[in-house]
């Protein structure tokens, strides 16, 4: 059976969303000592913003067991990935809720933003349906591009693809 990837789908004016393994290593000062599963996703990133899209991207960083831990925070990530891409990266303050939604609805083509941690909220782990409901409200177009994570059934990774019409790989 075929599988549609990135390639297959028209980006242009649509939120796309995308799930990404930005689990990189930080040290004690929260600095990313290894960017390489960044490094690896520039592919399905850029061909989003070079098309167009509006990109929402969402990830986990270590284990929070379930609660908001500003040491787990995706922040590094986002700045990191601004860097390489030399454009700006909006950070999210959750990656549910009314106001990432606001966030999210003010894109406009060829933005970027970084939802905060997933594992910050138990239901990822869980894979709880109002939760990947929740996040398949954001996107119009869901990408998984988490080759590391791609084996787990959590709400961002198998859930999600319930509540969404369209649903492809990414490049990794």
């Amino acid at each position: 059976m075929q599988k549609k990837t990135l390639s297959d789908i028209t980006i242009q004016g649509k939120r796309i969303l995308m799930r990404v393994d930005f689990n990189v290593p930080l040290d004690e000062e929260k600095n990313i000592t290894d960017d390489k599963r960044i490094v690896e996703a520039l592919p399905s990133i850029k061909k989003v913003i070079e098309n167009g899209g509006r990109l929402i991207l969402m990830s986990h960083l270590g284990r929070p067991k379930g609660k908001p831990n500003q040491d787990f925070s995706l922040t590094p990530a986002a700045e990191r990935l601004s860097e390489l891409l030399d454009c700006p990266v909006i950070m999210a303050g959750d990656c549910i809720g009314t106001e990432v939604m606001q966030q999210v609805l003010a894109l406009q083509d060829g933005e970027v933003i970084m939802l905060e941690n997933l594992r910050f909220h138990a239901e990822e782990e869980a894979n709880d349906p109002d939760f990947a409901k929740e996040l398949a409200s954001l996107g119009e177009i869901y990408v998984n591009d988490a080759f590391g994570t791609a084996h787990r059934a959590h709400a961002s990774t198998e859930g999600i693809t319930r509540y969404v019409q369209t649903a492809v790989a990414g490049y990794l």
